[in-house]
């Protein structure tokens, strides 16, 4: 009997890691800054665990590499810094089958915050 509670135990931790989202993969959409005049967006995610790592940027060809952050159920935070003028974006997304959205808030270098809205599909895993 002792045996017993702790392999139902290790079993429903190995299902709820299994049943665990996964954002692996590449994300595009729009992002639209409290000013309205916003444009594309596209991220790539890698994740381990709860940790997310990237790039993100405003197309598939201009990535910022260096972005850091994490999953807890079905939100997603994470910041990536654009290395041409310093802005670091700081996003908290919420999670939905193939779709992110959420709030994004972005700080020029030497600047005032500013917020925006972020919106992605995944277009690959």
């Amino acid at each position: 009997m002792k045996m017993i509670l702790p392999a139902f135990l290790l079993g429903i931790a190995l299902a709820w890691t299994a049943t665990a989202a996964d954002v692996s993969g590449k994300w595009t959409g729009t992002f639209t800054p409290e000013n309205g005049d916003g444009g594309a967006a596209y991220v790539v995610l890698t994740q381990n665990g709860s940790t997310l790592t990237g790039t993100g940027g405003p197309s598939a060809e201009q990535q910022w590499p260096g972005l850091q952050g994490t999953i807890s159920g079905s939100k997603v935070s994470f910041q990536v810094k654009d290395p041409e003028d310093g802005t670091v974006y700081k996003c908290e997304l919420t999670l939905d089958g193939d779709h992110l959205k959420g709030d994004v808030t972005f700080t020029p270098a030497g600047g005032e915050a500013a917020k925006g809205k972020l919106d992605l599909t995944r277009v690959a895993r």
